[in-house]
């Protein structure tokens, strides 16, 4: 009976959203990258007194690390 089968568990470290959720999931990993190292790289223009440089330097790494995440959780596309 379909009462009777036990759920699927998911969360787990293969567990890849599907459809919107990988959208989603790719959007954020690009963000939060720009956003934290861009942070960092705030931090950094505050105490060397660089005028800005270090923080588009840490947005541009944020990016690229990103875009190396969503790559690496999920795939290629085919």
């Amino acid at each position: 009976m379909a009462g009777d089968q036990t759920p699927r568990p998911s969360g787990g470290p293969d567990d890849v959203p599907s459809g919107a959720g990988q959208g989603w999931t790719a959007l954020g990993y690009l963000i939060t990258g720009m956003v934290f190292w861009g942070f960092i790289g705030w931090l950094v223009d505050q105490w060397l007194d660089t005028g800005g440089i270090a923080t588009g330097i840490g947005v541009v790494l944020g990016m690229a690390g990103g875009i190396i995440l969503v790559v690496r959780r999920l795939g290629t596309p085919t």
